[in-house]
């Protein structure tokens, strides 16, 4: 009866043994986590603060950095596909080139969730986790509007350059289009003037966010519309990392803060090295705040509501179209941040360290 009983224990581990192999799954679940790049600081933190969360709830999770390489992305997200992911949730390096793998992986029965970036062209996206994208774009247009009426009040019209994103994420549109709901009836209305004439998003389009990018196209603006004694009074920038590109193109054509007439520039992402800027020199005006520590909490509770077999908090139905279905998302709220908010908003809510950023 003892060697029975032995054999039959032996046996048990063997299976278990064999079905933990054969799928890598531990615990309540495996969950795949797919971010775009660890060159922005800001998708270390959305990365880390979701494994945190999930794995806190028992779930094993698989981080991967794809570093902004369309076909790494797609190997990654098969990989994990391959070894048993019951949910994927992703943040792409380019939305609409991965429809056919999440179709393959929608078959098999997982759950997929976009992350800040929507997926496109494919039925398989369960959810979008993100910040309401279009109000970002009208709080940078807002931030934008309130640094030229402090600064440059008294003249008008005012000379402003257009960027945008990259042109294959989703945000960039809804982002432009927000900044453009506020900045367009003021070029209509005369008070503000591209002297670029570029304010097509195919034309401001900044690829891969790249800061590099974007301070090559401000130095051939500059040096094409500027250079007969014009000042450029503001500068529409969707992102922090844009922003500081868009800077050194300043500084290099000779504007300074202590002049009295550094052109207004705005951001997004409340990256430390912009805020520090921000909280010193005063050469990047505002930043948007979107609190990533609630984005990743709101994507972590959807995975657990999917694989406990209940229904994730939704609060939109109706904006986010991937071109297949509209997806049901989840909308953060962003916030506006001067210089005069870092104290609170950002060193008080513990998400920025103030030695950081003097």
């Amino acid at each position: 009866m003892k060697k029975l009983l032995v054999v039959l224990l032996v046996v048990a581990l063997l299976f278990t043994m064999v079905a933990c192999g054969s799928t890598g799954k531990k615990g309540k679940g495996y969950v795949g986590i797919s971010m775009p790049t660890q060159s922005s600081e800001r998708w270390i933190g959305d990365g880390n603060n979701m494994k945190e969360v999930l794995e806190a709830k028992g779930y094993t999770v698989d981080l991967q950095y794809a570093e902004d390489d369309i076909s790494a992305q797609k190997s990654q997200i098969e990989n994990m596909i391959t070894k048993g992911a019951d949910v994927l949730v992703i943040a792409a390096v380019d939305g609409s080139t991965l429809s056919a793998t999440l179709d393959e992986a929608g078959k098999d029965g997982v759950k997929v969730i976009a992350y800040d970036r929507l997926l496109v062209n494919t039925d398989a996206v369960s959810y979008y986790a993100t910040f309401d994208n279009f109000l970002v774009g009208v709080q940078q247009a807002t931030s934008l509007i309130t640094g030229l009426e402090e600064r440059f009040g008294d003249v008008k019209p005012w000379n402003v350059e257009l960027f945008a994103g990259s042109p294959d994420d989703t945000n960039a549109a809804y982002f432009f289009n927000g900044a453009m709901s506020i900045l367009q009836p003021m070029i209509d209305a005369g008070d503000i003037v591209i002297p670029s004439g570029q304010v097509e998003l195919a034309e401001t389009g900044t690829l891969r966010w790249d800061g590099a990018v974007a301070q090559t196209r401000l130095d051939g603006i500059l040096a094409a519309q500027y250079s007969a004694g014009a000042d450029v009074h503001g500068v529409l920038s969707p992102y922090d990392g844009i922003s500081r590109g868009i800077m050194s193109a300043l500084t290099s054509h000779g504007y300074k803060v202590s002049d009295g007439n550094y052109p207004i520039v705005s951001g997004q992402d409340a990256e430390v090295a912009s805020v520090k800027i921000m909280n010193t020199t005063g050469e990047q005006y505002a930043t948007i705040f979107k609190d990533t520590r609630t984005l990743a909490a709101v994507a972590a509770g959807m995975v657990d509501a999917v694989l406990q077999g209940g229904e994730p908090e939704i609060n939109d139905t109706t904006t986010y179209d991937n071109g297949v279905k509209v997806v049901p998302s989840f909308l953060c709220e962003p916030l506006i941040v001067y210089a005069g908010d870092i104290e609170e908003m950002l060193v008080g809510s513990g998400y920025t360290n103030a030695e950081d950023i003097k």
